[in-house]
């Protein structure tokens, strides 16, 4: 099977033919050109090493460094800039090149501009060569925890880990790997026992949006590596998306934009306000009526109509029940696994369908999707809560509850530990649970049923 090409802004390139592409018109690249433009396409805009470059270009040769100078000064020549006015191909100094994010023809959808996460190693201070071990583990499952989440892109190992056993300016590094999120830590050894330090930074100012401390024994390594990696996944994931959110609305305010619409959209119906539920689903019409195939949209909008519809306030239309439908079965039809998506969708299923069989079973494909994701867990423990799994239902909701020290759907699992211990005839940890809910969100209207 001949491989799909590469696209990036006006270009493609098709690496089985050697032939470069602007505009449908063929742009002569050469042997060579068309070499070091495969390697550092299949990078998927990670950092390929000066020597790596030349053993694609020169296989089995001897070669100077300046030889790949000048080809890549030859190659940068014939692409130009891109529409921000950035060269195609970025040095990363002092180890080799990345070329700007590209896709496979295969994948050329409009997809929305998402932030980017890069995990740099964690640094071992022990002074002993097993925290490096270990801390080269955490950060590689870490690394994939993050992946799962379809609302940031995570940097590949390979790009981040150019930085290993080097004082780096995170700043600097944001700028290198064109990440708006670094993620950073490191691993101390005192006797049997270990400390993680974990911090997420803001790339352009360098300002630290969150940190944590765990600590654990040796003894139990391994546990203790899936705990960082559970922590850090769980807390990572809403830091960014409060951030993400802020940054919508400071800078494009206005922005019918795919990734701003599904972020205010989803602050404005957090806001637990009739108001701000119309905006939202006002915000999402918009957007479907451009990108009327957009699995957040629809997914959104169905959550939208959802949360109208089970917290009574007055409708859009006599037909929101319909549509809400609608949307949750077309949200899921192009899902493509993701497990936001497939939870809003199974939600509208389960609280306005009333389809507990088929809710559920999405649900549970949202879980193995992303275990990690609070909206996912929490969303999950509602639906044990609508069939009668109270036990499951708290155990979901005391799973986010000690994990979401941010979250905005905090509240919801905290009102879900007051309804499940009323139906166990706890009502004292009820009314406890419940007070802790008014007071993370009082517009949450569920707390007081």
């Amino acid at each position: 099977m001949v491989a799909p090409p590469f696209v990036f802004g006006p270009f493609v390139f098709a690496p089985a033919l050697g032939e470069l592409r602007r505009d449908g018109k063929p742009i002569a690249l050469g042997q060579k050109g068309a070499a070091l433009l495969e390697a550092l396409l299949k990078a998927e805009g990670g950092v390929v090493s000066r020597q790596e470059l030349m053993d694609s270009v020169w296989p089995g040769m001897a070669v100077e460094e300046g030889n790949l100078s000048v080809q890549i000064a030859t190659l940068r020549k014939l692409l130009g800039v891109d529409p921000d006015g950035r060269e195609w191909i970025a040095t990363v100094p002092r180890i080799g090149y990345r070329m700007l994010t590209s896709r496979r023809g295969e994948d050329m959808v409009a997809l929305p501009a998402q932030p980017a996460l890069a995990v740099l190693p964690f640094e071992g201070l022990g002074g002993d060569s097993e925290p490096d071990w270990f801390a080269d583990g955490v950060v590689d499952d870490i690394i994939t925890a993050l992946s799962r989440f379809k609302s940031f892109a995570v940097i590949a190992r390979n790009s981040s880990f150019v930085y290993k056993g080097r004082a780096v300016d995170v700043r600097q590094v944001a700028k290198e790997l064109d990440v708006r999120y670094v993620l950073q830590g490191s691993v101390r050894r005192s006797g049997d026992r270990l400390r993680i330090t974990a911090q997420l930074i803001q790339g352009s100012t360098g300002a630290h949006l969150w940190a944590q401390n765990l600590d654990g024994a040796l003894d139990n390594v391994f546990d203790f590596q899936d705990r960082i990696t559970e922590a850090v996944a769980t807390v990572v994931g809403p830091e960014i998306e409060w951030a993400e959110i802020e940054r919508s609305r400071r800078e494009r305010p206005g922005s019918i934009a795919a990734y701003d619409v599904y972020l205010q959209a989803r602050a404005k119906i957090l806001s637990e306000s009739k108001r701000g539920n119309a905006e939202a689903y006002a915000l999402l019409t918009q957007g479907l009526a451009l990108e009327p195939d957009n699995p957040q949209f629809l997914a959104h909008a169905a959550w939208a109509l959802e949360h109208r519809i089970t917290m009574g306030w007055p409708p859009f239309g006599p037909d929101d029940r319909e549509r809400c439908a609608d949307f949750a079965r077309r949200g899921l039809e192009h899902a493509a696994g993701d497990a936001i998506v497939m939870t809003h969708c199974a939600m509208a299923l389960l609280q306005v369908v009333r389809d507990y069989d088929w809710g559920m079973a999405v649900l549970q494909s949202a879980v193995d999707a992303n275990p990690n994701n609070l909206t996912v867990v929490t969303s999950a423990g509602v639906g044990h809560l609508h069939c009668g799994s109270v036990e499951d239902a708290l155990a979901c909701f005391h799973r986010a509850n000690r994990l979401m020290p941010r979250d905005q759907i905090a509240h919801i699992a905290l009102c879900g530990i007051a309804h499940a211990h009323v139906i166990l005839g706890n009502y004292e940890e009820a009314l406890a649970s419940a007070s802790r809910a008014l007071a993370r969100n009082p517009n949450f209207d569920a707390t007081l049923w």
